[in-house]
């Protein structure tokens, strides 16, 4: 079992950066593939990044290649996306997501990831 808490969350206008942070409870954090999902109004879950248990490998919705950065301290059980150029159309709650994994892969399906916190609000608006 592994408990999430994001922080971070917040107003910004277009164009700004953020940077979610995602503390894991536990002594097994490095045995965890991690993911960030986002959700608005009346819309899915979808995958933003995924980061593998070492951090080694990682993943980016299409959208937000070249902009947000996930990243992972394992000595701190936390995991972090940054996200930069921020786009009005990037207003969600933000979801944290881990699932127990020893391997050297990732994932990105909602169904993969066991464990969820509880979100975190992004509002981007001038």
């Amino acid at each position: 079992q592994v408990q999430l808490v994001e922080s971070g969350g917040g107003l910004v206008q277009p164009g700004g950066s953020l940077r979610l942070s995602c503390a894991a409870s536990g002594r097994t954090f490095s045995s965890y593939a991690m993911g960030w999902f986002r959700q608005a109004p009346g819309k899915e879950r979808d995958i933003v990044a995924a980061i593998a248990p070492s951090g080694a490998r990682r993943y980016y919705a299409d959208s937000v290649k070249g902009r947000f950065f996930i990243s992972r301290d394992n000595a701190k059980n936390t995991v972090y996306l940054q996200m930069n150029s921020l786009k009005p159309e990037e207003t969600a709650v933000y979801y944290c997501a881990a699932r127990s994994y020893s391997g050297r892969y990732y994932f990105t399906g909602r169904d993969e990831y066991a464990f969820w916190g509880q979100g975190t609000q992004v509002t981007v608006s001038s």
